[in-house]
């Protein structure tokens, strides 16, 4: 039971905490996730096949850049590579959501419990923060942010090539999930906080930057669904390769419509 002193100290509570609901479900089911996506993603890296299903392309491959590729669009890099295409453009787009800074929350809380949640202890005797390393890298997002801004555009991209079947133009099954892939990964990448602040930072006067203003409420109603929006993008970009990987290896087939 807790007690305070005269003197107007901190109650002192001999229990590690006093909630009795099920505060540990949220972090349990984040690092289940998170921790099957970190697994997923490393194998689809160095799979380095059934990734290309005319004209169907793994988000996770894309833009192939490696001569070796099945689909060589975007080939620019030479023989010499003798890994998977994957990782040479895995890491920007990795690096942009390890860094997110809803994502920091999310596995600060489910894999180091610093805190596990609200009113909970941490885990950890010290925690500094991002000061040291190697969370001080956590610092360099707002770079990750550049780099990953042409993905969305890129995978749009694919998304309308993935309307010309070898039969003709039309219209799959893929085709509508590479679309819905393309466009929560630009809401998710838009709704960023660097993002927010590219658009109306270090400004005094938002009456003299009418443009930038306007950018700046459109991005501040994003932002405030980057959390649904961060979940999404990551079920939609494991669910197209997916898709594309069963299509690839003949698991099923890509029902389409020619115009």
């Amino acid at each position: 039971m807790a007690t305070r002193t005269v003197n107007g100290d901190r109650a002192r509570i001999g229990a590690r905490t006093l909630r009795r609901d099920r505060w540990w479900l949220q972090p349990l089911v984040t690092v289940t996730v998170l921790a099957g996506f970190v697994i997923y993603g490393t194998w689809v890296a160095f799979a380095n096949r059934d990734y290309f299903a005319d004209p169907y392309l793994s988000p996770f491959y894309s833009p192939c850049l490696a001569k070796s590729c099945e689909e060589p669009t975007w080939a620019i890099v030479g023989g010499w590579w003798p890994l998977s295409p994957a990782l040479l453009v895995l890491p920007f787009p990795l690096g942009f959501r390890l860094t997110c800074y809803y994502y920091r929350k999310a596995y600060y809380r489910s894999f180091w419990w610093a805190p596990p949640a609200c009113a909970v202890p941490d885990a950890r005797p010290r925690y500094t923060g991002e000061t040291r390393f190697p969370l001080i890298l956590q610092n360099i997002h707002r770079y990750f942010f550049y780099l990953a801004l042409p993905f969305p555009i890129i995978l749009g991209w694919d998304a309308i090539r993935a309307f010309s079947f070898p039969e003709g133009l039309g219209i799959g099954l893929g085709t509508i999930i590479l679309l819905v892939n393309a466009a929560f990964l630009a809401l998710y990448t838009l709704s960023c906080h660097s993002c927010r602040h590219l658009c109306g930072g270090k400004l005094n006067t938002f009456s003299r930057h009418p443009v930038r203003f306007w950018m700046w409420q459109k991005v501040s109603a994003l932002n405030a669904r980057h959390m649904p929006l961060a979940w999404i993008s990551l079920v939609t970009v494991a669910l197209a390769d997916v898709y594309v990987r069963l299509v690839a290896t003949g698991t099923i087939s890509d029902p389409r419509w020619l115009f």
